[in-house]
């Protein structure tokens, strides 16, 4: 189980930076976006699976989750009506849990960035759901083709979602930090005039297309 040190140290270095240097793998498709693009999320997923336009079993989760965890609900990408709206938002962070990314909608998105709560999906739907049909926690989902197991972690921001598995955690992060410094280093040689060609090795390939 990852640490709390080591969920914050994920959030702070950010989806993209996890997902490249942890071999440019996790990353959900483009278009899982935060409704809020100013939110960072890390911590553990609670998986749900979900009926398409039924949100009886996110209420169930709700009860089921622990603080820090995060939603991750696949509702089979339907977009014709929002499972997740301010008032499960309310009771989600009563809970304590961490935020949702969910394959699908949600609405109320004003009141729901107003409460500070990060939120992934799809799209924003005003359109009602059902309450009757039944799904499944803590069982692998597969959400933009990439399968998310319970407990691993999830890395969201701007820029999209990572997910990382819950054993690779420690290497994920070393990774990580070590393309921080790298690129840091890379900041510093342009501010003192290298040229991005030359700090990437790009120049043989470049002249093996006549470019230079």
């Amino acid at each position: 189980m990852a640490s709390s040190e080591q969920i914050n140290q994920l959030r702070a270095l950010g989806a993209a930076t996890v997902y490249e240097a942890h071999g440019a793998k996790g990353a959900l498709d483009h278009g899982m976006k935060p409704i809020d693009p100013t939110v960072r999320l890390a911590g553990p997923a609670l998986t749900v699976d979900c009926r398409p336009g039924d949100n009886l079993m996110l209420h169930y989760a709700v009860v089921k989750a622990k603080p820090g965890d995060v939603l991750v609900v696949d509702a089979k990408a339907f977009m014709e009506a929002g499972p997740w709206g301010d008032v499960l938002t309310i009771q989600a962070q009563k809970v304590g849990i961490a935020g949702l990314v969910i394959n699908g909608c949600v609405r109320d998105a004003n009141l729901i960035i107003e409460l500070g709560f990060p939120v992934f999906c799809r799209g924003l739907s005003i359109k009602g759901t059902g309450k009757n049909q039944p799904g499944s926690i803590n069982v692998p989902v597969t959400i933009g083709g990439v399968l998310i197991h319970p407990g691993d972690i999830i890395v969201g921001d701007r820029d999209g979602v990572a997910v990382v598995p819950k054993d690779e955690v420690d290497s994920a992060i070393v990774s990580s930090l070590a393309r921080e410094d790298k690129e840091a280093g890379q900041r510093r040689a342009i501010e003192a005039g290298a040229m991005t060609a030359d700090l990437l090795n790009l120049t043989d390939t470049l002249k093996r297309f006549g470019l230079v």
